[in-house]
């Protein structure tokens, strides 16, 4: 697991390692020591993902906007 994707990295990584913790937890695949590490870890790469949308989005909207002009 990459644990390095916080601030840096893309959206498709933290994606990625979200599903796999989201995975593992339906699939009872973390155990009960586990379970508190992954689910901080969850939660900073959902941050991290609507970071990048929202940027994303502001990035677009800008762009958007200059082709109106």
């Amino acid at each position: 697991m990459n644990e390095k994707i916080t601030t840096t990295g893309t959206y498709q990584e933290a994606f990625t390692e979200l599903q796999q913790i989201v995975n593992d937890m339906e699939n009872g695949e973390i155990s009960v020591d586990e379970l508190s590490v992954k689910v901080k870890r969850a939660a900073v790469l959902i941050q991290f993902c609507k970071q990048k949308l929202n940027s994303t989005e502001e990035d677009v909207n800008a762009i958007l906007k200059e082709l109106e002009a």
